[in-house]
């Protein structure tokens, strides 16, 4: 179960605080997968920082007792001036995944990538195509019980989004068995509506 109580959250601006939501509660139930369909700007990202830890809220508490990745695709965390297997192996020791782990997850990450030579240069130097590549596949090298889904299926050429469509179908295998369900932030878009068995519209306050 994951459980969103009563939040709120506002950022300063120059003409004063501005609200993206006041005062929300819902519930996630297990075995569900739940999609987030909105405007620009009605708070879908904000709330998926928020719950992935992030960010947090002027007030409420959101609780769980699993495991939460970060935004699949994020690529706001990589440090610029190391190499794309450097910052692979900064996640891969935050998470515990050393020796022969840490050696399986950056094989996943360069072969899935598609990064080639470039996996052993500064992310700096990567378009933003090359880094939603690797931030996809490191996502995707990891077990969480809950995925959070940020557009990033929006992301990369004709192969890169089957190869994508077809990871995610291999972990919906493993959610019917109870591993886990993504949380889909996105736009409307006819290749991730299929990610999500129930959405949830959404629109700040």
């Amino acid at each position: 179960m994951f459980e969103v109580r009563n939040i709120t959250k506002s950022y300063y601006t120059p003409r004063g605080r501005r609200y993206v939501f006041r005062d929300i509660s819902f519930s996630i139930p297990p075995d569900r997968n739940i999609g987030l369909i909105g405007k620009n700007g009605s708070g879908k990202s904000t709330l998926m920082r928020l719950l992935g830890g992030a960010d947090t809220p002027d007030r409420g508490k959101i609780v769980t007792n699993k495991s939460v990745s970060w935004p699949v695709g994020l690529t706001g965390g990589f440090q610029g001036s190391m190499s794309g297997k450097d910052n692979v192996k900064f996640v891969c020791r935050v998470y515990g995944a050393v020796g022969p782990r840490m050696s399986e997850v950056l094989q996943y990450v360069r072969d899935f990538s598609d990064l080639g030579k470039w996996f052993d240069e500064p992310v700096r130097s990567y378009s933003s195509g090359m880094r939603s590549r690797l931030a996809f596949g490191l996502s995707m090298a990891f077990d969480f019980d809950y995925y959070l889904i940020d557009e990033v299926m929006s992301v990369g050429d004709s192969h890169f989004k089957k190869k994508s469509n077809q990871v995610f179908a291999k972990k919906n295998e493993n959610f019917q068995h109870h591993l886990g369900q993504p949380l889909n932030g996105r736009h409307s878009s006819a290749v991730q509506l299929g990610l999500a068995r129930r959405e949830r519209h959404y629109n700040n306050v």
